[in-house]
């Protein structure tokens, strides 16, 4: 007997209400994408000391976990489509909490391709709900106010990455760390295991609780009132422009824009993730340094703020995608051209730290930018041209490493050249790169 199609509602039917439970919802989930997420900031130079890791080894952390990105976008859009959204976040949330389960033996065992097993089992979950997420955000509400909704979303992903790695490292670091860091190279073999061992054990508590959680609230949205909407709606005209596509690559501007994404959320991590250690390079120890991914965070969340003020009665979601990209291109040649210390909320640093964290601004509105650009017009392959822009999220997982690579064979702060090229394409595709709808070469150039 053939499956029946899980029934879905058209986002102009929901009423007030309903809409803004969705987007309650959904807010929600984005808390859940950046309390797990973020915290890979502290894991990685966290994962360097108690696994010995070297630079390149300890951004592994970011590219198991995304990895997975990679790997789950384009199953998990058959997967909601088979099951529907609200089934399909339950599995997402339960493959979640399967990978922090991973981290008790792992822990056991200090075995850190374990711990990247469970990182990319963590993605993998995240992936799915990622896949549900965005393009339901996108659509639930006026085009033009997309970035307006994006950007509060972005509020929920950035508020729980500011609380992610101030909680680990509250939970996971102790007052007198700083002094065990010290004395770590000056102990014998079997002192120094046995320190590294207790170390690396401090996480199990925290991820059991984390999985339990996720177990929860796969069962919450599983049996919430969020509705299943229909993403795949096509205007008699935009059925009719469609009517000839028979792939989903006969959409330059969304193939444009998963590249777009891709560059983007590299951009992002390397800002988040780096500032720890290139906060190290200037002798301040990890228990201060914990606190410059919540700096950065804080300041996309400013960014977000401007944006649901402004997005879209004083300027449009395309030109403040273009303002961000170009800030993006200033801040990267100041991290590196900058110097001179000076001292600012109480840190004294090189000047050129508060550059990457102003990156933070910079890219705060470039997600929220890029996305309704990139699926405008899609109709029914709304759900596989989400998926595509979700695989672009496994730039999370590339671009640190070629960051870790130019950080060992340069230093920290000449890696950040990696960032310089990606801000210029991004600036290409906010000003060109959305517009094409073919692949002809009169159309680029037009």
């Amino acid at each position: 007997m053939a499956k029946q199609p899980v029934s879905s509602v058209s986002v102009g039917s929901l009423s007030k209400g309903d809409t803004l439970i969705s987007i309650l919802i959904i807010g929600l989930l984005f808390f859940i994408f950046g309390f797990v997420s973020w915290i890979n900031a502290i894991l990685i130079p966290y994962f360097k000391i108690a696994c010995e890791l070297s630079n390149f080894e300890s951004y592994l952390v970011a590219f198991a976990f995304y990895i997975s990105y990679f790997v789950m976008s384009v199953p998990s859009s058959f997967l909601l489509k088979s099951v529907g959204f609200k089934k399909g976040m339950m599995i997402g949330f339960w493959t979640m909490a399967l990978g922090a389960f991973i981290f008790v033996p792992a822990a056991l065992t200090r075995t850190y391709e374990i711990f990247l097993l469970g990182l990319f089992s963590l993605g993998a979950g995240l992936a799915i709900l990622q896949t549900a997420a965005n393009p339901y955000i996108t659509v639930l509400g006026p085009k033009e106010r997309a970035a307006q909704r994006i950007s509060i979303m972005g509020i929920c992903n950035k508020g729980a990455g500011i609380l992610a790695p101030l909680l680990f490292a509250a939970v996971i670091l102790k007052a007198t760390d700083g002094e065990l860091f010290k004395q770590l190279p000056l102990m014998s073999a079997t002192e120094k295991s046995a320190a590294l061992d207790e170390l690396i054990r401090r996480v199990i508590v925290p991820y059991a609780c984390v999985g339990t959680v996720l177990i929860g609230l796969g069962l919450m949205v599983r049996y919430s009132p969020l509705p299943e909407i229909d993403t795949e709606h096509e205007s008699e005209d935009l059925a009719a422009a469609n009517s000839g596509k028979t792939s989903i690559f006969q959409f330059p501007h969304l193939i444009l824009g998963a590249v777009a994404i891709f560059l983007h959320v590299g951009t992002q991590v390397i800002a988040i993730d780096t500032i720890i250690g290139y906060a190290g390079s200037m002798n301040i120890h990890l228990l201060e340094a914990k606190v410059f991914p919540s700096y950065t965070l804080f300041a996309t969340i400013c960014g977000y703020t401007i944006g649901i003020l402004i997005i879209p009665k004083f300027i449009s979601q395309v030109n403040v995608l273009r303002i961000c990209t170009l800030l993006g291109t200033v801040f990267t040649l100041l991290i590196i051209f900058g110097h001179g210390s000076v001292n600012i909320l109480g840190h004294t640093a090189d000047i050129s730290i508060w550059f990457v964290v102003l990156l933070g601004l910079a890219n705060s509105l470039v997600w929220a930018g890029i996305w309704p650009l990139a699926l405008d017009g899609l109709g029914r392959y709304t759900k596989l041209g989400a998926s595509i822009m979700i695989m672009g999220l496994c730039g999370n997982a590339i671009m640190p490493l070629f960051y870790g690579y130019l950080a060992d064979v340069y230093d920290l702060r000449t890696a950040y050249w990696v960032l310089f090229p990606c801000y210029l394409y991004l600036v290409f595709y906010a000003f060109k790169g959305y517009q094409i709808r073919n692949w002809s070469i009169q159309s680029i150039n037009r």
